[in-house]
């Protein structure tokens, strides 16, 4: 992809990290300082889980700011592949977020026991239930607009906060009809946490062990080829390679050239065709010719 492309990932990536763990932060001293002055234990002890995500977008930012370096001795490609790592972490939290919140759904139900919090308490987590899900809206567009796996993976740890906030809030309003409703909706919503940590991790780990190109991309590949230069058939371009590092991607490809063409020649045209490839599909691109008459699919 394109340098331009590579710095609006990247800041967009440093800038849905840094607005999280800022209003994280103020969050956890609101939560605190409430959950102190009103008794709550449950509230204090929320304050520091919402403290702990923090780590999350810590993770996000130093994850963009690796991937962001350029390439050095012992790589070559770059460090792109750092922000598939980060999401593997970040999956790998979010997994451990939704088991913890489906046992703790479990247990209420085996228990039988409603939740009750004060007045003040609630309206501190319909109020957190609001801001984080904003955050997870804006994490969720972040990750669209630049295909970063570990932004989606931070607006779901936004979301299972937000959830788990506006649950704590429906069920201590109607506990006294329905005792079960919190267990049952945060069982639910657990495991569809859970079920978003699994795309993200498995997503991540296939990223980084290498994904074949899409038919659609290979026939972009064979259409770009083919318009750079018309002695190249279409059937002459074969064993098509991508290797993604991030935003940069690298593509191996052998193209048959016409028998009896000189290696200047040849090589002339496979310059030509990189640069195509370049400025149409933002890939760096090796060409490997070979004589028509030796073609080995």
């Amino acid at each position: 992809m394109s340098t331009s492309n590579g710095s609006i990932t990247q800041r967009l990536g440093y800038m849905e990290g840094i607005v999280s763990s800022g209003v994280n932060l103020l969050m956890f001293g609101v939560k605190l300082w409430s959950g102190m002055a009103t008794g709550s234990v449950a509230m204090v002890a929320d304050a520091w889980h919402t403290l702990s995500d923090t780590v999350t977008s810590v993770a996000v930012i130093m994850g963009f700011w690796v991937a962001g370096r350029p390439a050095d001795e012992k790589h070559s490609f770059g460090h792109g592949r750092a922000e598939a790592v980060v999401s593997i972490v970040i999956g790998t939290l979010l997994g451990m977020v939704g088991a913890t919140f489906l046992w703790d759904s479990v247990q209420r139900l085996a228990h039988r026991s409603p939740a009750v919090y004060s007045t003040a308490s609630l309206a501190v987590f319909g109020v957190s239930a609001v801001i984080k899900e904003a955050l997870a809206q804006f994490a969720f567009w972040a990750g669209r607009r630049t295909g970063a796996l570990s932004l989606v993976a931070d607006g779901w740890h936004h979301r299972s906060d937000a959830v788990a906030s506006a649950l704590i809030v429906a069920g201590a309003l109607a506990a006294g009809t329905y005792w079960w409703l919190d267990g049952v909706m945060g069982a639910g919503v657990s495991l569809l946490i859970m079920h978003a940590a699994w795309s993200v991790v498995t997503g991540s780990a296939s990223a980084l062990m290498g994904e074949s190109p899409s038919s659609e991309q290979q026939r972009r590949i064979r259409e770009v080829i083919v318009a750079a230069d018309g002695r190249i058939r279409d059937d002459g371009v074969h064993h098509l390679h991508v290797h993604r590092y991030g935003e940069h991607e690298e593509l191996t490809v052998h193209i048959l050239m016409p028998d009896g063409m000189s290696v200047a020649e040849s090589h002339d045209i496979a310059t030509r065709i990189e640069s195509c490839l370049r400025v149409e599909l933002g890939t760096e691109a090796t060409i490997h010719v070979e004589p028509d008459g030796l073609k080995t699919d």
